[in-house]
């Protein structure tokens, strides 16, 4: 595999999960309340605490992709 295909690998494997990123995020802030009354059914949790749980999902989701799909793509575009 050569550096550009990895290149071009990163940038793809970007794409959907940013895009899972973005549609979860506003897929739980626009549809909140049914959300965490199903979770909250679901999992035996507390409706107060589903907000605080959304967002380490959503930080540590957007971390990974940062971590492992973006820096890499960036520093390999730097380098060509």
């Amino acid at each position: 595999m050569t550096l550009d295909q990895l290149t071009h690998f990163l940038g793809w494997c970007s794409l959907p999960n940013i895009t899972i990123l973005l549609f979860s995020t506003v897929f739980l802030y626009a549809f909140s309340e049914p959300v965490q009354k199903i979770h909250s059914r679901l999992f035996d949790l507390e409706e107060s605490s589903l907000p605080r749980i959304y967002f380490k999902y959503l930080a540590g989701y957007k971390i990974l992709i940062i971590v492992f799909n973006l820096v890499p793509y960036i520093s390999l575009r730097i380098i060509a």
